[in-house]
């Protein structure tokens, strides 16, 4: 076999060995087609890494998630739904072999079959998760900083864990981030979110910095050093059951959130596929379907034929 999985902490590796040889030599794949099924099964390993998902509790929910982060990434829905048919080979496998007790995937939709409509955040869930920090505290300075700038700027959770004082470019609204592929951009940045920056620059001049991070925005209060994606992922879920969200929510839901509120209110798509990073003008599409989803959602709720 080719390929290996690697940070395979969020599945044990002999699952993962026992799913190889299944494929090998119950399922004759090929050394190619089996290399390629290892292949795309770690984009979903990397997922639940990253994202701290149990493999034996993840819900549909989750996996329509997971879909809907390779689709913002730039995959194509062809390539999606590979990914996807070897995620119901192993979750087959996994109830065959008796490591789970029900499927997941059984209503796990193709591409084909309709759009990954991301999770979002209205504006009211987001203010009831800021006012569910403790700003008493150092942290919660710092991590009201950290959502005001997600959602002000649509952030990918590694380009706001990566962002250096020498990106901001405060006085003239705007920050430099260097996303995929090494892509340069520029993103205005709200007045909100710079008041916050500020707050935690003066909590932050009190931490003691480690040699060779004091270029970072946002570090550990205790370690300092530049703050990880499991760290923000796990703070922003802490806040969001705080304030009531039952929604299965990441950093990247703040990403969503901003690009939907955009379009809502009349931004140019391709101001916000700029904005996001986006390299195809598809990717950022799916924000007006999400938008258009929403308006049949309120036109059925409030039509006079559609009450009772």
């Amino acid at each position: 076999m080719k390929t290996k999985i690697t940070n395979s902490g969020a599945i044990p590796a002999d699952i993962l060995r026992r799913y190889g040889q299944y494929l090998r030599l119950e399922k004759a794949f090929s050394a190619n087609t089996l290399d390629a099924y290892m292949r795309d099964l770690q984009k979903l390993v990397d997922y639940y890494e990253r994202e701290q998902v149990d493999f034996r509790e993840v819900t549909l929910q989750q996996l329509d998630q997971f879909a809907a982060s390779l689709l913002d990434t730039g995959v194509s829905h062809k390539t999606i739904a590979r990914v996807l048919a070897g995620v119901r080979s192993f979750y087959h496998f996994l109830l065959m072999e008796k490591e789970i007790k029900q499927d997941p995937t059984e209503l796990l939709a193709s591409p084909s079959r309709g759009l990954y409509l991301p999770q979002v955040l209205s504006i009211d869930e987001i203010d009831r998760i800021e006012r569910a920090i403790d700003q008493s505290k150092d942290e919660g300075v710092r991590d009201h900083a950290i959502i005001e700038t997600l959602y002000s700027c649509g952030l990918r959770v590694s380009e706001l864990c990566n962002l250096k004082f020498s990106d901001l470019f405060l006085e003239d609204g705007y920050i430099h981030v260097r996303g995929k592929g090494n892509k340069d951009r520029l993103i205005p940045i709200s007045e909100s979110a710079i008041e916050e920056l500020r707050r935690w620059f003066v909590v932050r001049q009190r931490v003691n910095i480690k040699a060779g991070e004091e270029d970072y925005v946002f570090v550990s209060i205790l370690r300092g050093r530049h703050l990880s994606r499991i760290t923000v992922f796990h703070n922003i879920k802490q806040y969001a059951q705080a304030a009531g969200i039952e929604k299965e929510i990441s950093p990247h839901t703040f990403r969503h959130s901003f690009a939907t509120h955009l379009l809502e209110r009349g931004a140019n798509l391709r101001g916000v596929q700029a904005m996001l990073g986006h390299e195809s003008i598809s990717t950022t599409e799916i924000y007006l379907h999400l938008d258009r989803q929403h308006l049949k959602e309120e036109i059925l709720s409030c039509h006079p034929r559609n009450l009772k």
